[in-house]
């Protein structure tokens, strides 16, 4: 059941306003958990600046992190959003499931990436050091470290968020991981 409603155009502040008309143009629609962030007067803007920052972990490395971090946190709306953006970024089918699962056996350093992230996320920080070690033996650096943990707080803000409010998913369901 859902208790917090996904926010129209016309509900939202005109400062989010102007945000749901750039997400619009720019994608084609406003996803409904960027809407749900709209219910605030800043956190929208704040969420979409958090998340569009420069990043030494970009591109289909930023993937892994989003894919592990939203299974372990159970987040199916983030897990469709992430499957569908990850197989535009040119992971497979199978690979995203591995991914999911906290893996990247084609891809050392994805997998090292993978491995740390599922840790960090799980231990709620407190990571073994080993995977920490492992990551650097993979060829990250102490930036790509800081990075990686900067879009897990990142992903977890929004898993929370869905999983608190429950917002319809409108994107492809993630299939389930057997």
């Amino acid at each position: 059941m859902t208790i917090i409603n996904v926010p129209t155009r016309e509900e939202v502040s005109a400062t989010n306003q102007a945000i749901f008309d750039n997400l619009k143009s720019a994608i084609g629609m406003v996803p409904n958990l960027y809407a749900t962030f709209a219910h605030s007067e800043t956190a929208l803007a704040s969420y979409m600046t958090f998340q569009n920052a420069k990043s030494s972990v970009s591109g289909k490395a930023r993937e892994v992190v989003n894919l592990v971090v939203s299974q372990v946190n159970e987040c199916r709306y983030c897990l469709a959003a992430h499957t569908m953006l990850s197989k535009m970024a040119g992971f497979t089918d199978e690979q995203i499931l591995e991914i999911r699962r906290g893996r990247a056996s084609f891809d050392t350093k994805f997998d090292a990436l993978a491995r740390l992230a599922k840790g960090i996320t799980e231990s709620r920080g407190h990571v073994d050091q080993t995977l920490v070690l492992e990551f650097f033996a993979a060829g990250w650096t102490k930036e790509n470290l800081v990075d990686a943990i900067v879009i897990i707080g990142d992903k977890t803000v929004s898993n929370y968020l869905h999983s608190t409010t429950q917002v319809p998913v409108d994107f492809p369901a993630a299939p389930e991981l057997a």
